[in-house]
């Protein structure tokens, strides 16, 4: 089983190295050993110096279990299963839990390439369910209703949205798991940005505290600004589907790495310190990014979010979105993503709001519209 390439992967390992900014980062500027290591504990201070690095617990340390489960209102250790390779692991392990040939999934659109390259190279088929651009990246319940089928069996969503920033309401998200449930499909519901609401009053509740056969999946790269320990995990109260992805994992990582482990548990008992960390650049590069695209409202169409640290205003010059990201990165070292990567025409690009260099990058962007004769809007 071998799916479609991954073209992000492709595209920022082509532009990583050849740019200054990378403005269109979808995490926050990362925390530094030294930094971390400062809001440790006794206790998790000891486990680090004392670390030995063998193998680790195969559903992951008890310890960092039993913080993830902070997060949930309903989940024991025993419902959470760590995975060493990230949330990309997690919805991988899923897929193929849930999904055979023959099998149809529906999934939340436009979508990071794991939630819907995985399921053909399966044997089964994926729906798109387009976000409603026009009205704020609306989600439209009717056509989840419609797209049903007999042999629907997964509901992929991810809210916060990348790249979009949507945020559906608590109503609107309640009632897309009663529809599923009803359906008796499962929602494997990526909630990786959760925590990174603009409004923290509007923040969904888990999935998997919801609805007993959802799947809530979680990571450390995102609201915490620690994508290098790769560590996320699977949060369920389905015992068949905790148990399967368990067995297909012993085949995969097998289990996270020891440092890595007692690092993420650092990090989640500090959490809300470092997840207001994370709101704070974003919500400080929100109303630059505003500004910005405003300003140049001719060359482009604005998008506000509402969660997440990314937006996804169009392009509204007469070039493909490709070929003015490309000349974007080589004339000024500005990097964004073009929507092209989510297979998309809309010539979009994604904006990331989590990096402190953006208010550089956005002036480096007004230098080369200058130097193109693109008028500023009125």
């Amino acid at each position: 089983m071998i799916p479609e390439r991954c073209k992000v992967e492709q595209f920022f390992g082509e532009w990583d190295a050849r740019v200054e900014h990378v403005a269109c980062a979808s995490d926050v500027d990362g925390l530094s050993m030294r930094e971390l290591l400062q809001l440790a504990d006794p206790e998790t201070m000891a486990l680090w110096e004392g670390l030995d690095l063998g193998y680790t617990d195969t559903l992951g340390h008890p310890l960092l279990r039993e913080a993830i489960t902070e997060q949930y209102a309903r989940m024991t250790a025993a419902e959470i299963t760590v995975c060493g390779g990230g949330a990309a692991e997690a919805i991988f392990l899923l897929a193929n839990v849930l999904l055979e040939p023959g099998d149809h999934a529906l999934v939340v659109w436009p979508a990071f390439e794991s939630l819907f390259r995985i399921a053909p190279a399966l044997g089964a088929t994926a729906t798109p369910i387009e976000l409603d651009a026009e009205n704020g990246w609306r989600l439209d319940l009717d056509a989840v209703r419609q797209a049903l089928r007999p042999n629907t069996r997964a509901l992929f969503v991810n809210f916060p949205h990348n790249p979009t920033g949507a945020l559906p309401t608590r109503h609107e998200f309640e009632q897309l798991l009663e529809l599923a449930r009803e359906a008796g499909i499962t929602v494997v519901s990526d909630e990786v940005y959760r925590g990174l609401e603009h409004d923290p009053d509007a923040m969904l509740p888990a999935a998997c505290d919801v609805d007993e056969q959802a799947v809530s999946i979680g990571v450390m790269s995102k609201a915490y600004g620690l994508a290098g320990l790769r560590v996320g995990w699977l949060a369920t109260r389905n015992k068949r589907i905790t148990d399967a992805a368990r067995v297909l994992k012993d085949y995969t990582t097998v289990c996270a790495a020891a440092p890595a482990e007692i690092l993420a548990l650092i990090a989640l008992r500090a959490g809300p310190r470092l997840i207001e960390r994370s709101r704070r650049i974003i919500l400080s590069n929100l109303p630059i990014g505003e500004s910005f695209f405003t300003e140049h409202s001719d060359a482009f169409e604005w998008a506000a979010p509402k969660a997440g640290p990314m937006a996804f205003p169009r392009l509204r010059l007469p070039v493909p979105v490709d070929e003015f990201v490309a000349d974007l990165a080589r004339e000024k070292g500005v990097l964004f993503l073009p929507d092209t990567i989510f297979d998309m025409t809309d010539n979009r690009l994604r904006l990331g709001l989590g990096r402190s260099s953006l208010p550089t990058a956005l002036e480096r962007v007004d230098d080369y519209l200058a130097s193109r004769a693109v008028p500023t809007g009125s």
